[in-house]
């Protein structure tokens, strides 16, 4: 009885990473993070800057909560060169996720939750000039973020459906964007804009899960776009990222992911980035 106690709660502290083709690197999926759990995520991202020819760097450190099943926390930081000549703190950002629908099947679930982020950013809506200054524009774009651009808040909604090996998901969302703590939002940038993400994940390895201490490797697939809405600033673009996954011993993953535009008129700053992200997860932070 012992034992199998001890199996149960194994798998009940690894739940969210045995359906491992739902973890996806660009979006959230509707399912959360264990409960009583804890994740602490490092995500680097690579930028080649159009306005110079130079290629930006965006660090990310994160701490994940899952508060109960339904409830889970994030707390991210930014820091980059994207518009400074060097590597400064940019800012932070709060996130949450409620799942407030689940259906069950045998090798197969649908989920769906709602999300709220805000931000809070302190940086210059123009880049540095050689300079320093940051009041002349030296290049067209029409695109902000809650990721370390702007200040804002967004929500929304995410259905994921897992099918055997395969998960696929969906997001629908909206950005307030408002101004920095330092700089107001120019005239000519949209202040909201619809964002929406289609993603897939297939579980390629193991073939058969025999121990958690496997290695898994997933593949990802995602379109990831977004619209303004606003007279000012009016313009969409849509991007594909594809992205690889290893997770180690159902505790540590390491993602990978470029990401560039297949379609858009939205002037953008860049139109292509890599990423890559180290995540740890602790379970049953409480006993």
């Amino acid at each position: 009885m012992k034992k199998f106690l001890m199996i149960a709660v194994v798998l009940f502290a690894t739940s969210g990473f045995v359906t491992a083709q739902e973890l996806y690197v660009n979006t959230e999926p509707a399912s959360n993070m264990p409960a009583n759990s804890l994740g602490i995520r490092l995500t680097n991202k690579f930028f080649n800057m159009e306005n110079s020819g130079t290629t930006g760097m965006r660090f990310e450190p994160e701490v994940m909560w899952g508060v109960n099943k339904k409830l889970m926390l994030h707390v991210i930081g930014y820091a980059s060169n994207m518009m400074q000549s060097s590597i400064r703190v940019e800012g932070g950002s709060f996130y949450a996720k409620y799942r407030f629908l689940s259906s069950d099947q045998q090798h197969a679930h649908f989920r769906m939750a709602a999300y709220a982020k805000a931000s809070i950013i302190d940086n210059p809506y123009y880049p540095a000039l050689s300079d320093g200054a940051h009041n002349v524009r030296p290049y067209d774009n029409k695109e902000l973020d809650l990721e370390g651009a702007t200040s804002g808040v967004s929500g929304g909604v995410i259905a994921t459906q897992l099918l055997h090996k395969l998960a696929l998901s969906t997001t629908l969302g909206y950005s307030r964007y408002m101004n920095n703590v330092k700089d107001n939002i120019p005239d000519d940038f949209s202040k909201n804009s619809v964002n929406y993400s289609l993603s897939a994940g297939y579980l390629v390895l193991p073939v058969k899960y025999k121990n958690f201490q496997q290695t898994n490797l997933n593949l990802y697939l995602e379109l990831l776009g977004k619209t303004n809405t606003d007279a000012a600033g009016r313009g969409s673009y849509l991007d594909i990222a594809p992205a690889i996954q290893f997770i180690f011993n159902s505790t540590t993953r390491l993602d990978l992911s470029y990401r560039t535009q297949l379609a858009g008129d939205m002037p953008r700053n860049t139109f292509n980035s890599f990423l890559i992200r180290f995540e740890h997860n602790i379970f049953n932070i409480k006993k």
